[in-house]
């Protein structure tokens, strides 16, 4: 039999869908599954988007232009305006959904081995994604403590070596909820500026910021012409995760001028996906302000919900629509498969993602949780309650943990 890749084998589980068989057979089972572990909205997708899509009329399903539609990248411009991004349509690429943004800025700046300096907890494909590229991140440590603000200076100087060539972001934050201050990212444009780095953004949680903050784009930084890139996504900012429409955004020439020979390769991104996107763009005002305000309250709901129960502290988060929280358990993952398992609270249980896997360095986010707030009120509420009882219930220590899983093989 053939061998499998080295690569392959490397390839680490998603922590976000790892513990779908244990949810698999909850349902089985006959319990009611709360999933919080996914960033799937149930918020609807904007109208003109989906009216789009049933009137569209063409014989041929095409091809596009590698970049993306020309009359779509022009929109784009439009609306990068409106957020105070000043950038044309050739400083744009429509890319499959914002991860292949992330691919071809990864594979355009970095070659084998160079290091991306990233904080962590993080976007846990992000893992995948240096591991095709063959790049290697290196952690900076954001603690719970902090609310995950951005570590000093030195910390990040410290991790600066010959092979250092960028640092990547996600603002708001993915699974922190953390939202970056102007004064964080001069700090981060000082540090690039004086490397000489990249400083990848993703972006794709623009629209989420609560409590009066505000979103400040890399790529409003004076003097970042020839550093910033931007991964954007219609995904979570018009509820489309399906459709897989994202961009790549960059002011340097060189930087797109590149990243095109690898959109040319893939041939174009999806075709339907782009008229819902370029549909989208019309969405009201109105829409955003629903869907924040929905947010806002759903969020408030799970955080102040978690932290009243005895032994779990979960910060507040500033934007997007996840939160990390520590439980009073020696092993998240661990309790998170005996919830599903083992424990149901008036037919229900709940689906979580153990944070360890957001994590680069060995023995963090162990017991930690993210919880996406993607749910109705009344089915966060019951969440709360489910973690409530079930942390009641669970067996503490490792050894009694051990046993009830040695008992299940």
């Amino acid at each position: 039999m053939p061998f499998i890749s080295k690569k392959g084998y490397a390839m680490p589980e998603s922590p976000i869908r790892k513990l779908v068989p244990y949810a698999e057979r909850a349902i089985e089972a006959g319990k009611n599954v709360i999933h919080l572990n996914i960033g799937q909205p149930d918020i609807e997708t904007p109208e003109v988007a989906l009216n789009a899509i049933k009137s569209f009329d063409q014989k041929v399903i095409e091809y596009s232009h590698s970049a993306g539609f020309l009359s779509y990248r022009k929109g784009l411009t439009n609306y990068y305006k409106a957020n105070g991004i000043d950038v044309d349509h050739n400083q744009i690429i429509v890319t499959n959904g914002g991860s292949e943004a992330i691919m071809f800025a990864m594979m355009t700046c970095f070659n084998q081995d160079d290091e991306i300096i990233v904080p962590e907890p993080f976007y846990a494909n992000y893992n995948a994604f240096a591991l095709e590229s063959q790049v290697i991140l290196r952690p900076v440590t954001t603690y719970l403590k902090d609310k995950y603000a951005l570590p000093p200076v030195e910390d990040f100087e410290e991790l600066i070596t010959d092979r250092t060539r960028g640092i990547i972001i996600c603002n708001p934050g993915n699974p922190t909820g953390y939202l970056y201050t102007r004064a964080e990212l001069e700090t981060l444009k000082k540090i690039c500026l004086k490397h000489d780095l990249f400083l990848l953004a993703d972006e794709v949680y623009r629209e989420f910021c609560y409590d009066g903050r505000e979103h400040h784009s890399i790529l409003s930084l004076e003097g970042m012409d020839d550093h910033a890139i931007v991964v954007d996504s219609v995904s979570k900012r018009y509820s489309m995760c399906g459709a897989r429409v994202g961009a790549l955004v960059s002011r340097n020439k060189e930087v797109m001028s590149t990243a095109m020979k690898f959109a040319q390769a893939r041939l174009s991104p999806p075709t339907i996906g782009q008229i819902a996107g370029e549909a989208a763009l019309a969405t009201p005002e109105s829409y955003f302000n629903d869907v924040i305000e929905e947010y806002v309250e759903r969020r408030n709901t799970l955080v102040n919900g978690l932290n009243s129960i005895e032994g779990v502290t979960c910060p507040m988060p500033g934007g997007a629509f996840y939160a990390m929280a520590e439980l009073p358990v020696d092993n998240a993952e661990k309790f998170c498969q005996w919830i599903l398992d083992n424990f149901e609270y008036n037919g229900n249980t709940l689906m979580m993602a153990p944070a360890e896997g957001f994590y680069a360095s060995k023995g963090l986010g162990i017991r930690e949780v993210r919880l996406a707030y993607v749910l109705e009120k009344p089915q966060l509420e019951l969440a709360i309650e489910v973690l409530r009882q079930a942390l009641d219930a669970y067996p503490r220590s490792l050894e009694e943990q051990s046993s009830v899983f040695i008992a299940k093989v």
